[in-house]
C-alpha cells in the first residue's frame, strides 16, 4: 500500500471519528498513534512520546492559562456590564449608535478574552436585550452580535492564534500583532456598514428619545472609565512587550495579574468570581494542550509518510494550479468545514497537511495564519450550519427565529469576505505591525 493511500485512509478515519462524536483529542490522537504502530510498530510510540516532550518544552504555552484567567475574571466580575453603560449613554443619540456601541463593547471583550464564544455570551445577555428594548430591528442586532462575536478569535490575545502558533510552529508575538490591524479594520468595516445602513433606514436603529440622552457630563466622564480599564490592563500588558521589555510569557502575567488586581480594587472579586474563573482556567487550558498534543502526534506521522510532498505534487504537477489557486481552495474548505466544525477541530485536522503545504508554495505562515483566522469567522456564520448560528440561537428569545438569525448574518459574512480579500491582496495589512516590532 502507498504512503499516498494510507494518507488517506487516516484522513479519512479520522473524519469518520469526528462524525460519531468523540472529542477530537481522541478521535485525531487516537488515530495517529495507531497509524504509527501499525506503520513502525513498537518503535512507533516514539512519535506521539515526542510530541508530548515538544508540548511540555513550549515555553510561550504558559500565556494560555494566563490570558483565560484574565478573560474569566474580567468577564464574571461583570465588567461588561459597565462597558456596554458607557456604550448606551456616549453612542445613543446616533442612528444605530447602539449597534455600532454593540461591535467597541465586542472588540473590547475581544481584548480581555480571546474566545468568540465569550463575547458571543456577553453580547446575547446584555447587548440584545435592550436593543430590541429601545426599538431596533431583530435581525440588525442579531447580525451585529454575531459578526462583533467573532472578532475574539483575531484580535489579541487571541486563544486560537496560540494554538496555530503552537502546531505551525511560528511566534505567538508576531501573530498577535498580525492580527491586530485585520481586527480593527473589520471592526471598523463593520461600523461603517451599520451606520450607512441606518442612515438610509433609520427604522433600523433608532436614536435614543432626548429624556435618555440627557446625561450630565460628569455622569458620562464617569462612565467613561469604565471603557478605560480595560484599555489600561490591555496597554500595560502589550506595551512592555512590544517594547521589548518584557517577553510575551511575562506580558501575559502582567495582564492576568492587572485584571486580578481591578476585581479587587473595585469590590468585585468575590470567592465565586475566584472560583470559576480558576476552574474554567483549568478546564479551557487542558482541552486546549490535549488538542495540541494529538495534532501534533497527527502532524509527525503525516510528516513522516511525505504525504505533504505527495499533495503538492498532486496540485501542482498532476493539476497544473498555480499557487494562489490552491490558497483559495483551501479557503473555501475551511467554509465548508466550519458548517460542522469549530474553529480548533478544523485547525487541528486540516494543519497537518496545510500548513506545510503553505510554506511549501512559498506562502508566509504568519500572514496564512490571520487568513486562516479570518476565514474560520467567517465559516462559523455561514448558513446552513454555522457554529455561531446555533450558539445564537440557544441565547436569543423566542421571538428571533432561525430564519432571522440566517437572514442576519448576510451583510455581515459579505463584509467579512470583503475584509479576507483585502488581506489576502494586501499582505502588509497583517504584516506591517509584526515587521514592524520585530525590525524586519
Amino acid at each position: 500500500m502507498s504512503y499516498e493511500v494510507i494518507a488517506i485512509l487516516m484522513f479519512a478515519s479520522m473524519m469518520l471519528m469526528l462524525m460519531t462524536g468523540q472529542r477530537v483529542f481522541g478521535a485525531i490522537g487516537g488515530i495517529a498513534a495507531l497509524a504509527a504502530l501499525t506503520l513502525w510498530g513498537a518503535g512507533g510510540h516514539d512519535l506521539p512520546f515526542a510530541s508530548a516532550m515538544k508540548l511540555m518544552k513550549w515555553y510561550p504555552l504558559l500565556t494560555l492559562p494566563m490570558f483565560i484567567f484574565m478573560g474569566y475574571v474580567l468577564s464574571e466580575s461583570k465588567l461588561a456590564d459597565d462597558l456596554y453603560k458607557m456604550f448606551h449613554v456616549w453612542m445613543g443619540p446616533v442612528h444605530g449608535g447602539l449597534a455600532i456601541g454593540t461591535i467597541g463593547l465586542m472588540v473590547l471583550i475581544s481584548a480581555m478574552n480571546g474566545l468568540s464564544v465569550a463575547g458571543m455570551a456577553i453580547g446575547a445577555t446584555i447587548a440584545l436585550p435592550e436593543l430590541l428594548r429601545r426599538g431596533y430591528d431583530k435581525q440588525m442586532v442579531t447580525g451585529v452580535i454575531q459578526a462583533g462575536s467573532s472578532l475574539g478569535i483575531l484580535v489579541p490575545p487571541s486563544v486560537v492564534l496560540v494554538l496555530y502558533a503552537m502546531i505551525a510552529r511560528q511566534p505567538v508575538g508576531q501573530l498577535w500583532l498580525a492580527g491586530v490591524l485585520p481586527g480593527l479594520m473589520m471592526a471598523a468595516m463593520f461600523i461603517l456598514y451599520i451606520a450607512i445602513r441606518c442612515r438610509v433606514q433609520p427604522h433600523l436603529g433608532p436614536a435614543l428619545p432626548p429624556e435618555e440622552r440627557d446625561v450630565p457630563l460628569r455622569e458620562k466622564l464617569k462612565l467613561l472609565r469604565a471603557g478605560v480599564l480595560p484599555l489600561g490592563i490591555f496597554a500595560a500588558m502589550m506595551v512592555p512587550f512590544i517594547g521589548g521589555w518584557t517577553s510575551l510569557v511575562e506580558s501575559s502575567a502582567i495582564g492576568a495579574m492587572a485584571a486580578f488586581l481591578a476585581a479587587i480594587v473595585s469590590r468585585r472579586m468575590t470567592r465565586e468570581v475566584f472560583e470559576v474563573s480558576v476552574r474554567q482556567t483549568l478546564a479551557i487550558s487542558c482541552m486546549f494542550m490535549w488538542i495540541i498534543l494529538a495534532a501534533l502526534a497527527f502532524g509527525a506521522v503525516f510528516d513522516g509518510l511525505g504525504a505533504v510532498k505527495a499533495i503538492d505534487d498532486l496540485f501542482t504537477e498532476q493539476l497544473g494550479l498555480d499557487p494562489w489557486t490552491i490558497l483559495i481552495l483551501m479557503q473555501l474548505s475551511f467554509i465548508l468545514m466550519g458548517t460542522f466544525l469549530d474553529d480548533t477541530a478544523m485547525l487541528v485536522i486540516v494543519a497537518p497537511l496545510y500548513v506545510p503545504l503553505v510554506k511549501v508554495l512559498g506562502f508566509d505562515l504568519i500572514w496564512y495564519g490571520v487568513l486562516y483566522t479570518i476565514t474560520t469567522q467567517i465559516a462559523y456564520m455561514t448558513p446552513p450550519f454555522g457554529y455561531n448560528l446555533f450558539l445564537m440561537r440557544a441565547m436569543a428569545p423566542p421571538e428571533i427565529r432561525l430564519k432571522d438569525i440566517y437572514v442576519s448574518i448576510i451583510p455581515f459574512v459579505m463584509v467579512m469576505i470583503g475584509a479576507l480579500a483585502l488581506t489576502m491582496a494586501f499582505p502588509e495589512i497583517a504584516m506591517w505591525l509584526p515587521n514592524y516590532v520585530y525590525g524586519k
